[in-house]
């Protein structure tokens, strides 16, 4: 089985079609197509049998050509790789990367198949695709094609929890190019099933993910984050730089709920009565009117982060300066009043 893992990762299963399959496909094929040669080579040697012997021969040449080779390279063209037997075997031809083929695809395949398939009978093609660990022909290989299954079941992505509101956009400057596809499709699967395993069970899994992506990235995690809302921030940040690489623009994906925080990420902060200078006193896990998280886990004390643009952590928005003298003791330019 081979996969491809997309921007969101999402594995995309392509099951390679064994020789059995294919060629039961290609039986139906060729049945079809030598009845049709047959129909059309009668109806032509009674419509030229006043021509000369050169022409006859013309004649079956081109019509062994245009039936028999590109019929099936048109058929494959059109229909974006199924014949009508890979279409009873529930088969499909498509490119290495997955992709629809092409006329390019499907005349590199039909030229190649006039030789391993029609002259030799099919012997070609059968070591061929035994001796393949895909189970390609010849044509396969050189048109860069892979005949895979297309009736296979869907497999059902499972919903990601977005991060905690705090940690959203805090992994902007994280370089990424590094994690393989395999890594990002082991995270996405625990943060979908996180919360059907056993606490220890599930917090040792995300300590060993997010070590993996440490690793990987040069830079180590802030201090005092829960691993599993680390791995769901910076696969938030993948989608979201995936997105901007596809459309050329800054729109994000996935984006944090707000004032919802999973329950493994701990629970929610509290706040208390406003305290000297008007800033409201904060209990609990979570983060802080500015952003600032205060607590990851039950009895774990966390320092808190720099908060503002330059931590990736969205503060207050500053109001600007009037010269109507609005609040004699307000700071320049933050729109912030201390109490008399």
């Amino acid at each position: 089985m081979s996969e491809l893992v997309t921007g969101e990762a999402v594995a995309l299963e392509l099951r390679p079609a064994r020789l059995p399959s294919r060629a039961l496909a290609v039986l139906i094929d060729l049945t079809v197509a030598v009845v049709a040669y047959t129909v059309v080579t009668v109806a032509l040697v009674m419509a030229t049998a006043s021509l000369d012997e050169a022409a006859q021969v013309a004649v079956s040449i081109a019509t062994f050509l245009l039936v028999l080779v590109g019929t099936p390279i048109a058929v494959e063209t059109l229909s974006h790789g199924r014949s009508l037997g890979k279409l009873a075997c529930g088969l499909r031809v498509v490119r290495d990367d997955g992709g629809p083929i092409r006329f390019r695809h499907a005349l590199v395949r039909g030229a190649i198949g006039v030789v391993e398939i029609l002259l030799t009978f099919g012997v070609i093609a059968c070591v061929a695709s035994l001796v393949s660990a895909r189970g390609r022909r010849l044509g396969d290989v050189f048109a860069g094609t892979l005949v895979v299954r297309e009736r296979i079941p869907e497999a059902r992505a499972g919903f990601v929890p977005p991060p905690p509101p705090w940690l959203a956009g805090r992994f902007t400057e994280l370089d990424l190019s590094a994690v393989p596809d395999g890594l990002w499709l082991a995270v996405r699967q625990y943060l979908t099933r996180m919360q059907q395993l056993d606490p220890q069970v599930g917090w040792s899994m995300a300590e060993r993910l997010a070590a993996d992506v440490v690793a990987l990235t040069g830079a180590p995690a802030p201090q005092g984050v829960p691993p599993a809302a680390f791995l769901a921030a910076v696969l938030q940040e993948r989608q979201a730089r995936e997105v901007r690489r596809a459309y050329g623009d800054g729109r994000a994906v996935g984006g944090p709920v707000v004032g919802w925080v999973p329950p493994s990420y701990g629970p929610a902060p509290s706040y208390g009565p406003a305290a000297a200078g008007g800033v409201p006193e904060v209990h609990g896990a979570g983060a802080s009117p500015q952003g600032v998280p205060r607590e990851t886990a039950p009895g774990a004390a966390m320092p808190p982060f720099a908060a503002g643009p330059a931590a990736g952590v969205p503060g207050p928005a500053p109001k600007p300066a009037s010269g109507t003298g609005e609040g004699s003791g307000a700071a320049s330019g933050t729109g912030f009043v201390p109490p008399a």
